[in-house]
């Protein structure tokens, strides 16, 4: 099978899935790893490869740094998978950040401007709100609209609100601190199974981050941008767009509005979608996109035997 395939799609990772060496045993096989990390050092003017392969941990995790290296990661799998085979997927979508890493396999971004903007998106993101004052927290085993009315009902003068719909009974809130903290309580008293706040210092994807879309804006009206070559799906409002101006609105909305990417999974797997491929460092969309679409296909690329296994399995 060649050319583009309508029941195929990628799908690309965000923050949360990056661990140091991470893509190290797919980079000693495949030289367009370490190419595509060198492109991303260039332009950020520091050693990207040699943070992900020695780390330390922490400064990796400093989301300046998960954000270019998330990207140059999916990209590079993606460069891999170009080199190796010539099947296409006709659907591609990212969660949060892998937005902007689709939007560059889909041939949207130039990569560099991309690098770019992500590491900028990162900066503005920490600069908008002071470390400590806002969270997110994960709440597992209750019902969309149940987290939705508690967040509403402990809000008081603060924020927090939901922010992505990851799977059913998954989803992450996020803003004030405090704030946070009370839905966390009301969550676990409603029969929540799990109600856990997460080590992260920037609270995305709220209205917190307003000023920082702001910012992002102002990146993106110099950023070119072309028709993506596959239908890429938009975590802000689960549409496809080929329109530069409305490209940049929407990831504009991706730092305020939530992550709907339950919605994005249904709506390929009701298009045709029967297989998709996490394109990226480990397999966390993986299980969360089997629990959205059970009857589908779902496998990840991040080193040489599970690439061979895809290539394998496409190509029967």
């Amino acid at each position: 099978m060649r050319g583009q395939q309508k029941n195929l799609a990628f799908v690309f990772p965000g923050q949360g899935s990056q661990s140091v060496g991470m893509l190290t045993q797919l980079a000693a096989s495949y030289p367009e790893v370490k190419q595509t990390f060198d492109k991303a050092s260039f332009v950020l003017g520091r050693n990207l490869w040699d943070l992900v392969v020695n780390g330390p941990e922490e400064k990796l995790n400093q989301t300046q740094n998960t954000q270019p290296a998330m990207l140059a990661a999916g990209v590079a799998v993606w460069e891999v998978w170009c080199k190796h085979s010539a099947i296409r997927p006709a659907w591609m979508a990212g969660h949060s950040l892998g937005e902007y890493t689709a939007l560059v396999c889909s041939g949207a971004l130039f990569f560099e401007d991309a690098v770019k903007l992500v590491e900028a998106r990162a900066r503005f993101m920490q600069e908008a709100v002071p470390a400590g004052v806002g969270t997110m927290a994960a709440i597992l085993g209750l019902d969309d609209d149940k987290i939705i009315t508690i967040c509403a009902d402990v809000a008081g003068t603060e924020i927090v609100s939901a922010v992505n719909f990851n799977s059913p009974g998954q989803v992450v809130i996020a803003g004030h601190t405090a704030a946070v903290e009370r839905a966390v309580a009301a969550a676990k008293e409603a029969g929540a199974k799990r109600a856990v706040m997460l080590p992260v210092s920037v609270p995305s994807h709220c209205a917190l981050m307003l000023s920082a879309a702001e910012k992002l804006e102002e990146c993106l009206r110099d950023i070119a941008l072309e028709t993506p070559k596959m239908h890429t799906i938009h975590n802000a409002d689960v549409e496809m767009h080929t329109a530069p101006d409305v490209i940049r609105q929407v990831l504009k909305e991706q730092l305020y509005k939530p992550v709907r990417w339950v919605e994005g999974i249904e709506l390929m797997h009701n298009k045709g979608v029967t297989i998709f491929i996490e394109c990226g460092p480990g397999k966390v969309l993986t299980g969360l996109d089997k629990r959205i679409a059970k009857e589908a296909e779902h496998l990840a690329i991040y080193d040489p035997e599970t690439l061979n296994k895809v290539l394998e399995q496409l190509n029967d």
